[in-house]
């Protein structure tokens, strides 16, 4: 049996690696299936409610505990990977399965930066890239959450320099946060690759801050795509990794929120979890195993994008709760599928005819069994996008059309 983990800040070596978390630990939704979340919303040099779419979990978040902070994904991934393939033509100089890694890391690693934090109750190292001139920097939500609520924030660059930072905003539904440096004017930005095109097989490159480490270099290949993992999240809320990419390339605590790049050095993951073989005792063991999961640069930047511009990040809204209803628990020879335990009176889903007590059967055309499935779509489509939904009502199928709302900030 293999335990999940999230690859989670580091504290330095102030003693033995801790554990990451223990097998079978399952830390409840706190509001029963299909819910989530509200949204929360100098320098120095030196060497070293309605609020959410559908009510129900989404990407991986962690609640920051001090020094290297753990969680379990108890729920092990179900997933359905796209057709294998070998390397891109967008890597140049690679092979089947491998990278010139030398000139990528040289290339890629000034805009790789070491982030340590400093909170009320924790503190921690993680990973992040500048994504943006004016000394934007792109991390995992559960890298800064200890500074969330208060606290500090520095960056650590690749030639040993170091900044303050300040959060310019984050988003617990998918794990991703933003933070600002001012001053730095020459900062290099990592070049974006198309993560929509990575192939099983594909050679990658992961660059980050793993115990602490800056400016570490690992590689592999995408061993694995389109990967959806439940994970714990914060205020005892579950959570979805969703889209993921997973690899064997060596990803370890403080390696969340850094680079996977292509063999043209071009961003197209940020690494967020890991998995971990749980020793004798059914406690998850330390160290990569090689298998590592990366939330998708095409995922992550259109977050990124209007927490820069507004403070906050803007999902898609159908405002449904949802649980997921068996064959054979159904009742009334319902079909299997999402039943619709409650509905926003004035959102998407209502608009669009559907009511509580109808069992969602499709949605764009695949059956509908897991209530991530509609997590999904709130975080791949936009305000304004179409989801097709079959249903069933008092024995009878019907299918409607729902626009995409935007996801209440309240």
């Amino acid at each position: 049996m293999i335990v999940l983990v999230r690859k989670l800040p580091h504290r330095g070596f102030s003693g033995p690696p801790r554990r990451l978390g223990h097998l079978g630990e399952v830390i409840p939704d706190g509001r029963g299936e299909g819910s989530m979340p509200p949204h929360a919303g100098g320098r120095r040099r030196g060497p070293g409610s309605w609020s959410t779419g559908i009510l129900v979990g989404a990407c991986i978040v962690a609640a920051v505990a001090g020094g290297v902070i753990g969680g379990v994904i108890v729920n092990a991934f179900s997933s359905s990977s796209s057709p294998g393939g070998t390397a891109s033509s967008s890597g140049a100089g690679t092979s089947a399965h491998t990278c010139l890694v030398t000139p990528v890391a040289r290339e890629t690693l000034p805009s790789v930066v070491t982030i340590s934090v400093t909170g009320p109750s924790a503190s921690g190292t993680g990973s992040g890239e500048v994504i943006r001139s004016g000394g934007y920097i792109l991390t995992n939500n559960h890298v800064i959450a200890a500074a969330a609520s208060g606290g500090s924030i520095s960056v650590m660059f690749s030639n040993g320099t170091t900044a303050d930072a300040e959060l310019t905003g984050r988003d617990p539904l998918t794990d991703i946060a933003v933070i600002k440096v001012s001053g730095e004017n020459d900062l290099r930005v990592i070049p974006v690759g198309e993560s929509g095109k990575l192939v099983i097989g594909q050679p990658v490159v992961v660059l980050g801050a793993p115990l602490g480490l800056s400016s570490t270099v690992t590689s592999g290949i995408v061993s694995a795509l389109d990967r959806t993992i439940q994970v714990p999240g914060e205020d005892n809320q579950s959570a979805l990794l969703v889209d993921a990419v997973q690899t064997d390339a060596a990803i370890n605590p403080g390696n969340s929120g850094g680079a996977m790049v292509n063999c043209a050095g071009q961003f197209v993951g940020m690494p967020t979890a890991g998995a971990s073989v749980p020793s004798s005792s059914g406690e998850a063991s330390g160290g990569s195993i090689g298998l590592g999961f990366a939330i998708r640069s095409c995922l992550a930047l259109p977050v990124a994008d209007p927490i820069i511009a507004t403070g906050h990040a803007s999902h898609a809204y159908l405002g449904l709760q949802v649980s997921s209803l068996s064959a054979a628990a159904a009742a009334d020879g319902a079909a299997e599928g999402l039943l619709i335990t409650g509905i926003d009176p004035s959102g998407p889903a209502q608009e669009a005819g559907l009511r509580p007590g109808d069992v969602i059967t499709t949605i764009d055309g695949e059956q509908a069994v897991r209530t991530d499935q509609l997590v999904s779509v709130t975080l791949t489509k936009k305000p304004g996008d179409k989801v097709e939904i079959g249903y069933k009502r008092d024995g009878q199928t019907a299918t409607t059309s729902v626009t995409l709302g935007e996801q209440p900030t309240g």
